[in-house]
């Protein structure tokens, strides 16, 4: 019997054969096209999205506004660059990301390709800024595979084989409060990672050396690790008190994700410098760097910039993204979405033992397998194959965690109610099969 191989499995094929196999591979999942929160496969078959291009699509897939503000800039102009000429949908996007966000009294705004550039050049900022050269990161943290965001980067699975890696900065725990809470409450919990940090300064590197602190407060590959309150006050004060910048990776929990246009504005916590990326586009490729005025200024001429930044297509699809965002409230539907997915998953730990925490803020929700109850014990095996069990049923969701142990949820906000109670449901189901 001769059988015909799908349409899927021949791109699955062809990317065996003609791409690097070290460019991951969260799904076995292919992709043909795409509208709101579903993906329509090379056979054919709709998949139900909870991995929005990893937290790119918050806004949905093709969008009718962003598509058509790409269509009418690429007819228009599509590059320059900015270097080269100033056109002023650039300027544009950063006063709407400047009103949007502001830091402090003046706020200014530089554009870049992506969030692994926005994080090298809030790095060469920081540095400008204060004449320093340490630059303190986190435990579990995810800022990119350039070489300054991969040096950041905690994961070592995504460096192997890299170095040497960027001189000059220093590791720290998260406040992980799942794993290391020890039956203290968050705040106290919090006071013991804030009096080690000042002892590192003792330990490890001068206060006075250091450039910046640089922290997600949502932690997005390393699993969603949701930052406590009193911790990123007490490091903003902290900050404070010895000069150094804080910069807040916002590239995954960005624009209504958390249920409001920063994560930080949870905290009532303001950055000095903050980066940003993934759905400020709708997937087109375009991020930026937000900074206090004299602090993006300290920097030397051409020190910061490039040929691409701020493409005017790029520009035209935020600005249309961004509007669009606000014109729908997606911080309210983000806001609504999280509260949705945290009883399903409260409701699924309390059935299934194999989940050990739920966790996140607004609609950067995640659950994170385990055996034995064990914080200790994590089951990237049980996490794998209910990720393919879920392919294999009609929804597309991804992994998190330095184990590759931890389910997120990352869908577009605008998914509709019966699809993401669908796919919440298929997620049930799997577990119930596989946990038996």
């Amino acid at each position: 019997m001769i059988t015909t191989m799908k349409h899927s499995e021949e791109i699955l094929e062809r990317r065996k054969r003609f791409v690097p196999n070290a460019i991951g591979i969260f799904n076995p999942s292919t992709a043909v096209s795409a509208k709101g929160s579903i993906i329509t496969d090379a056979d054919g078959k709709e998949m139900i999205d909870f991995a929005g291009g990893i937290g790119v699509v918050n806004a949905g897939h093709c969008p009718v506004p962003v598509v058509e503000a790409i269509a009418k800039q690429a007819a228009t102009m599509i590059h320059c660059s900015f270097n080269v000429a100033s056109y002023d949908l650039y300027m544009q996007l950063a006063e709407k990301l400047a009103t949007l966000l502001p830091h402090g009294p003046q706020t200014k705004v530089m554009l870049t390709n992506a969030g692994a550039e926005s994080v090298e050049n809030a790095i060469k900022i920081a540095r400008q800024a204060t004449g320093r050269q340490a630059i303190i990161c986190y435990s579990s943290a995810f800022h990119g595979r350039t070489m300054m965001a991969m040096t950041l980067t905690s994961k070592v699975g995504y460096k192997l084989g890299c170095g040497p890696f960027a001189p000059e900065v220093y590791r720290i725990p998260f406040p992980e409060y799942y794993r290391y809470g020890n039956g203290l409450n968050l705040d106290e919990f919090s006071d013991i990672h804030l009096r080690e940090l000042e002892e590192f300064f003792h330990t490890h590197v001068p206060a006075e050396q250091v450039a910046a602190i640089i922290m997600e407060p949502v932690q997005g590959e390393g699993g969603f690790h949701v930052v406590p309150k009193k911790y990123l006050q007490g490091l903003r004060a902290i900050c404070d008190r010895y000069g150094i910048l804080l910069i807040l990776d916002e590239v995954q929990s960005g624009f209504g994700r958390t249920g409001k246009w920063a994560a930080y504005q949870h905290y009532d916590v303001t950055p000095d410098i903050s980066t940003w990326a993934k759905s400020m586009g709708s997937g087109m490729p375009i991020g930026a760097v937000i900074g206090k005025a004299h602090i993006m200024d300290a920097c030397k001429p051409s020190t910061i910039g490039g040929t691409y930044p701020g493409n005017p297509v790029c520009c035209a699809a935020a600005l249309a993204t961004i509007n669009y965002m606000e014109q729908i409230n997606l911080n309210a539907l983000g806001e609504k979405l999280g509260m949705m997915v945290r009883e399903r998953f409260n409701r699924m730990k309390n059935k299934f033992s194999a989940i050990g925490d739920v966790r996140g803020l607004g609609a950067m929700m995640a659950f994170e397998l385990v055996k034995n109850k064990d914080p200790f014990q994590p089951d990237a095996e049980l996490c794998k194959k209910l990720i393919s069990y879920c392919a294999a049923n009609g929804l597309i969701v991804i992994n998190a965690g330095v184990n590759g142990n931890v389910i997120r949820i990352l869908s577009p906000l605008v998914i509709e109610e019966n699809l993401l109670n669908k796919g919440l449901d298929i997620i049930e189901e799997g577990l119930n099969m596989l946990t038996k």
